[in-house]
């Protein structure tokens, strides 16, 4: 009356695999896929540092232009002039410090624009391709 029940250990799994098909895949071709991709974010990463350099590069110009046009106004200053030449040039210092600010502001947006579009359609250059070696990788291991 002893009837054993099948144990877990008893499963054998070369049976349930006999007729699994095991197609590998071409390690080479993954690693050169591989590889590519590692080369396409360094050089993503290598055009955004290099980016990023142009704008720190242009924004300390800017700040050093913006304190020579501070000190230009505080000599300018220190001269005796009447009140309304003093308005006058102040309204017009004024006029130029946000006419510059925004075209310099514009500027650095675009410097930091144009490297994040170079970095990304390196990335997005490299996705597609590889999207395209993987569907011909795939029909390469459904032709074996």
């Amino acid at each position: 009356m002893s009837e054993a029940r099948p144990s877990f250990f008893d499963f054998d799994v070369t049976k349930m695999m006999a007729d699994f098909r095991f197609r590998p895949f071409d390690i080479e071709a993954l690693m050169a896929c591989q590889r590519r991709n590692i080369e396409a974010l360094s050089q993503a990463n290598q055009l955004a540092v290099e980016g990023m350099q142009a704008v720190a590069k242009r924004q300390i110009e800017i700040t050093r232009q913006a304190v020579e046009d501070v000190s230009a106004l505080l000599r300018d200053l220190a001269q005796p002039a009447s009140p309304e030449d003093r308005i006058a040039k102040n309204t017009e210092y004024a006029k130029q410090m946000l006419e510059k600010s925004v075209n310099h502001g514009r500027e650095i947006t675009m410097l930091a624009t144009k490297a994040g579009s170079e970095a990304a359609d390196v990335l997005r250059k490299r996705a597609t391709e590889g999207f395209d070696e993987f569907r011909d990788l795939a029909k390469q291991q459904a032709a074996r």
